[in-house]
Protein backbone atom coordinates (compact mmCIF):
# COMPACT_ATOMS: atom_id res chain seq x y z
CA UNK A 1 0.00 0.00 0.00
CA UNK A 2 1.49 3.20 -0.84
CA UNK A 3 1.35 6.22 1.23
CA UNK A 4 1.44 10.07 0.31
CA UNK A 5 4.02 12.21 2.05
CA UNK A 6 3.23 15.11 3.78
CA UNK A 7 4.22 18.47 1.75
CA UNK A 8 5.25 15.94 -1.44
CA UNK A 9 3.70 17.80 -4.84
CA UNK A 10 0.02 16.29 -5.51
CA UNK A 11 0.83 15.53 -9.20
CA UNK A 12 -2.41 17.05 -11.58
CA UNK A 13 -4.53 14.55 -13.12
CA UNK A 14 -4.60 14.69 -16.68
CA UNK A 15 -8.22 14.05 -17.06
CA UNK A 16 -8.79 17.45 -14.87
CA UNK A 17 -6.65 19.51 -17.52
CA UNK A 18 -8.24 17.79 -20.89
CA UNK A 19 -11.83 18.73 -18.58
CA UNK A 20 -10.55 22.44 -18.48
CA UNK A 21 -9.37 22.52 -21.88
CA UNK A 22 -12.60 21.57 -23.18
CA UNK A 23 -14.78 23.59 -21.24
CA UNK A 24 -12.64 26.19 -22.20
CA UNK A 25 -13.31 25.64 -25.83
CA UNK A 26 -16.74 24.93 -25.26
CA UNK A 27 -16.76 28.81 -23.95
CA UNK A 28 -15.10 29.90 -26.98
CA UNK A 29 -17.56 27.90 -29.02
CA UNK A 30 -20.63 29.67 -27.17
CA UNK A 31 -19.00 33.22 -27.29
CA UNK A 32 -18.57 32.48 -31.44
CA UNK A 33 -21.93 31.55 -31.59
CA UNK A 34 -23.15 34.24 -29.80
CA UNK A 35 -21.75 36.64 -31.83
CA UNK A 36 -22.38 35.14 -35.25
CA UNK A 37 -25.97 35.61 -34.32
CA UNK A 38 -25.89 38.80 -33.24
CA UNK A 39 -23.87 39.97 -36.26
CA UNK A 40 -27.26 38.30 -38.36
CA UNK A 41 -29.76 40.53 -37.14
CA UNK A 42 -27.78 43.40 -37.68
CA UNK A 43 -30.11 45.15 -40.08
CA UNK A 44 -28.72 47.84 -42.87
CA UNK A 45 -31.93 49.53 -43.19
CA UNK A 46 -31.99 50.26 -39.51
CA UNK A 47 -28.60 51.40 -38.16
CA UNK A 48 -26.06 53.93 -40.61
CA UNK A 49 -23.00 52.67 -41.87
CA UNK A 50 -20.62 53.34 -39.10
CA UNK A 51 -22.96 52.22 -36.63
CA UNK A 52 -22.98 48.91 -37.90
CA UNK A 53 -19.38 48.74 -38.44
CA UNK A 54 -18.65 49.68 -35.19
CA UNK A 55 -21.40 47.14 -33.93
CA UNK A 56 -19.24 44.55 -35.98
CA UNK A 57 -16.41 45.21 -34.25
CA UNK A 58 -17.62 44.71 -31.06
CA UNK A 59 -19.33 41.56 -31.99
CA UNK A 60 -15.28 40.28 -33.02
CA UNK A 61 -14.25 41.54 -29.16
CA UNK A 62 -16.83 39.09 -28.21
CA UNK A 63 -15.79 36.52 -30.73
CA UNK A 64 -12.05 36.29 -30.49
CA UNK A 65 -10.37 34.95 -27.56
CA UNK A 66 -7.69 37.23 -26.05
CA UNK A 67 -9.18 40.53 -27.20
CA UNK A 68 -9.61 43.91 -25.74
CA UNK A 69 -10.55 45.94 -28.41
CA UNK A 70 -11.14 45.71 -32.19
CA UNK A 71 -11.04 48.52 -34.88
CA UNK A 72 -12.65 47.69 -38.31
CA UNK A 73 -11.79 49.55 -41.69
CA UNK A 74 -14.13 49.96 -44.61
CA UNK A 75 -12.20 50.04 -48.07
CA UNK A 76 -14.20 52.73 -50.52
CA UNK A 77 -12.54 53.30 -53.84
CA UNK A 78 -14.48 56.40 -54.42
CA UNK A 79 -14.12 57.83 -50.84
CA UNK A 80 -11.66 58.21 -47.50
CA UNK A 81 -11.93 55.05 -45.86
CA UNK A 82 -14.41 54.15 -43.09
CA UNK A 83 -12.55 53.94 -39.73
CA UNK A 84 -14.62 52.56 -36.69
CA UNK A 85 -13.81 51.27 -33.34
CA UNK A 86 -14.91 49.26 -30.46
CA UNK A 87 -12.85 50.69 -27.78
CA UNK A 88 -11.41 54.44 -26.97
CA UNK A 89 -7.76 53.18 -27.26
CA UNK A 90 -8.00 51.69 -30.24
CA UNK A 91 -9.03 54.96 -31.83
CA UNK A 92 -5.33 55.75 -30.81
CA UNK A 93 -3.68 52.55 -31.96
CA UNK A 94 -5.38 53.55 -34.98
CA UNK A 95 -4.63 56.72 -35.56
CA UNK A 96 -0.92 55.76 -35.10
CA UNK A 97 -1.36 53.66 -38.01
CA UNK A 98 -2.83 55.48 -40.70
CA UNK A 99 -0.88 58.44 -39.55
CA UNK A 100 2.60 56.56 -40.33
CA UNK A 101 1.20 54.14 -43.16
CA UNK A 102 2.23 51.23 -41.39
CA UNK A 103 0.84 48.77 -39.45
CA UNK A 104 -0.75 44.98 -39.55
CA UNK A 105 -4.65 46.26 -40.87
CA UNK A 106 -3.03 47.89 -43.80
CA UNK A 107 -0.86 44.84 -44.57
CA UNK A 108 -4.09 42.30 -44.48
CA UNK A 109 -5.61 44.57 -46.62
CA UNK A 110 -3.02 45.13 -49.50
CA UNK A 111 -2.47 41.52 -49.33
CA UNK A 112 -5.43 39.51 -48.30
CA UNK A 113 -3.76 37.72 -45.74
CA UNK A 114 -4.49 37.66 -41.93
CA UNK A 115 -1.84 39.37 -39.93
CA UNK A 116 -1.02 38.29 -36.12
CA UNK A 117 1.77 39.32 -33.62
CA UNK A 118 2.10 38.51 -30.20
CA UNK A 119 5.09 41.22 -29.51
CA UNK A 120 4.43 44.33 -31.16
CA UNK A 121 7.38 46.24 -29.73
CA UNK A 122 9.66 43.80 -31.87
CA UNK A 123 7.65 43.34 -34.20
CA UNK A 124 10.08 43.53 -37.47
CA UNK A 125 7.75 44.14 -40.16
CA UNK A 126 6.07 47.17 -38.66
CA UNK A 127 9.09 48.72 -36.61
CA UNK A 128 7.63 52.20 -36.62
CA UNK A 129 3.88 51.50 -35.56
CA UNK A 130 5.05 48.31 -33.50
CA UNK A 131 6.98 50.37 -31.43
CA UNK A 132 4.81 52.94 -30.70
CA UNK A 133 1.60 50.79 -29.78
CA UNK A 134 3.94 48.71 -27.89
CA UNK A 135 5.18 51.86 -25.50
CA UNK A 136 1.10 52.63 -25.08
CA UNK A 137 0.90 49.06 -23.34
CA UNK A 138 -0.59 47.57 -26.73
CA UNK A 139 1.42 44.40 -27.53
CA UNK A 140 -0.56 41.64 -29.31
CA UNK A 141 -2.83 41.87 -32.77
CA UNK A 142 -4.74 39.62 -34.82
CA UNK A 143 -5.92 41.72 -38.43
CA UNK A 144 -8.07 39.79 -40.29
CA UNK A 145 -9.01 40.68 -44.03
CA UNK A 146 -12.35 41.29 -44.95
CA UNK A 147 -13.27 39.50 -48.56
CA UNK A 148 -16.30 39.35 -50.11
CA UNK A 149 -16.69 37.71 -53.87
CA UNK A 150 -12.92 37.43 -54.06
CA UNK A 151 -12.29 41.44 -52.86
CA UNK A 152 -11.01 42.99 -50.13
CA UNK A 153 -13.81 45.11 -48.53
CA UNK A 154 -11.62 46.15 -45.44
CA UNK A 155 -9.43 44.95 -42.83
CA UNK A 156 -10.46 44.28 -38.84
CA UNK A 157 -8.15 44.95 -36.14
CA UNK A 158 -8.34 43.06 -32.96
CA UNK A 159 -5.90 44.31 -30.07
CA UNK A 160 -4.83 42.95 -26.86
CA UNK A 161 -2.57 44.53 -23.84
CA UNK A 162 -1.16 41.02 -22.85
CA UNK A 163 1.60 39.82 -25.07
CA UNK A 164 1.02 36.28 -27.16
CA UNK A 165 -2.54 37.17 -26.19
CA UNK A 166 -3.39 35.66 -29.79
CA UNK A 167 -2.76 31.79 -30.98
CA UNK A 168 -3.81 30.05 -34.28
CA UNK A 169 -6.93 29.06 -32.19
CA UNK A 170 -8.07 33.06 -32.13
CA UNK A 171 -6.70 32.79 -35.92
CA UNK A 172 -9.04 29.72 -36.51
CA UNK A 173 -12.53 31.63 -34.81
CA UNK A 174 -11.57 34.56 -36.26
CA UNK A 175 -11.80 33.56 -39.88
CA UNK A 176 -14.87 32.34 -38.71
CA UNK A 177 -16.17 35.50 -37.88
CA UNK A 178 -14.62 37.57 -40.64
CA UNK A 179 -16.16 35.69 -43.03
CA UNK A 180 -20.18 36.39 -42.39
CA UNK A 181 -18.68 39.75 -41.24
CA UNK A 182 -17.12 40.60 -44.28
CA UNK A 183 -20.88 39.73 -46.09
CA UNK A 184 -22.66 41.91 -43.51
CA UNK A 185 -20.05 44.93 -43.82
CA UNK A 186 -20.37 44.65 -48.06
CA UNK A 187 -24.05 45.09 -47.66
CA UNK A 188 -24.10 48.00 -45.47
CA UNK A 189 -21.51 49.64 -48.21
CA UNK A 190 -23.91 49.22 -51.23
CA UNK A 191 -27.08 50.62 -49.25
CA UNK A 192 -24.61 52.98 -48.35
CA UNK A 193 -23.54 53.78 -51.77
CA UNK A 194 -27.18 53.75 -52.75
CA UNK A 195 -28.16 55.84 -50.69
CA UNK A 196 -25.83 58.54 -51.22
CA UNK A 197 -26.27 57.97 -55.41
CA UNK A 198 -30.49 58.92 -54.61
CA UNK A 199 -29.34 61.57 -52.35
CA UNK A 200 -27.38 63.19 -55.37
CA UNK A 201 -29.46 62.26 -57.92
CA UNK A 202 -32.43 64.39 -56.02
CA UNK A 203 -29.87 66.89 -55.28
CA UNK A 204 -29.40 67.38 -59.03
CA UNK A 205 -33.08 67.12 -60.12
CA UNK A 206 -33.73 69.88 -57.62
CA UNK A 207 -30.92 72.18 -58.75
CA UNK A 208 -32.19 71.68 -62.20
CA UNK A 209 -35.68 73.05 -61.49
CA UNK A 210 -33.93 75.99 -59.76
CA UNK A 211 -32.42 76.66 -63.05
CA UNK A 212 -35.21 76.42 -65.05
CA UNK A 213 -36.96 78.65 -62.85
CA UNK A 214 -34.08 81.13 -62.79
CA UNK A 215 -34.19 81.19 -66.82
CA UNK A 216 -38.05 81.49 -67.30
CA UNK A 217 -37.59 84.42 -64.13
CA UNK A 218 -34.61 86.07 -66.75
CA UNK A 219 -36.02 85.74 -70.00
CA UNK A 220 -39.66 87.10 -68.43
CA UNK A 221 -37.87 90.35 -67.92
CA UNK A 222 -35.45 90.89 -70.63
CA UNK A 223 -36.74 89.34 -73.53
CA UNK A 224 -33.96 86.97 -74.33
CA UNK A 225 -33.97 83.13 -75.59
CA UNK A 226 -33.46 80.42 -73.29
CA UNK A 227 -29.89 79.87 -74.26
CA UNK A 228 -29.13 83.29 -73.89
CA UNK A 229 -30.72 83.32 -70.24
CA UNK A 230 -28.66 80.31 -69.57
CA UNK A 231 -25.04 81.65 -70.80
CA UNK A 232 -25.90 85.03 -68.74
CA UNK A 233 -26.30 83.04 -65.13
CA UNK A 234 -22.98 80.88 -66.54
CA UNK A 235 -21.08 84.10 -66.78
CA UNK A 236 -22.62 85.50 -63.14
CA UNK A 237 -21.88 81.95 -61.83
CA UNK A 238 -17.99 82.42 -63.08
CA UNK A 239 -18.27 86.23 -62.13
CA UNK A 240 -19.34 85.13 -58.30
CA UNK A 241 -17.00 82.06 -58.50
CA UNK A 242 -20.29 80.29 -57.45
CA UNK A 243 -22.15 77.41 -59.07
CA UNK A 244 -24.99 77.75 -61.50
CA UNK A 245 -27.56 76.55 -59.41
CA UNK A 246 -26.59 78.60 -56.46
CA UNK A 247 -26.64 81.78 -58.70
CA UNK A 248 -29.92 80.58 -60.15
CA UNK A 249 -31.27 80.04 -56.39
CA UNK A 250 -30.52 83.89 -55.40
CA UNK A 251 -32.14 84.79 -58.98
CA UNK A 252 -35.57 82.83 -57.87
CA UNK A 253 -35.20 84.25 -53.92
CA UNK A 254 -34.86 87.51 -54.90
CA UNK A 255 -37.87 87.37 -57.83
CA UNK A 256 -40.32 86.03 -54.57
CA UNK A 257 -38.98 88.71 -52.68
CA UNK A 258 -40.06 91.58 -54.77
CA UNK A 259 -43.86 89.53 -55.72
CA UNK A 260 -44.00 89.45 -51.88
CA UNK A 261 -42.98 93.29 -51.33
CA UNK A 262 -45.69 94.37 -54.33
CA UNK A 263 -48.23 92.52 -52.87
CA UNK A 264 -47.62 94.29 -49.66
CA UNK A 265 -47.85 97.40 -51.36
CA UNK A 266 -50.75 96.69 -52.70
CA UNK A 267 -52.57 95.63 -49.63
Amino acid sequence: MSHEVPGDPVEPDPADSDQFAFDHSAAEDDDLAASLAALSRLSSGQLSLEELLTQVATFAVQAIPGADGAGLTLIEADRADTIVMSAPFVREVDAIQYGLGEGPCISAAMTGQTMRSGSLGGDPRWPRFGGRVGRLGVHSVLSLPLISADAVVGAMNVYAHAKNAFDERSEELGALFAAPAAISVQNAQILAQTQRLAANMQAALTSRAVIDQAIGIMMSRTGVSEEEAFGKLRKLSQQEHLKVAAVANGIVLEAVRRARARRSDGN
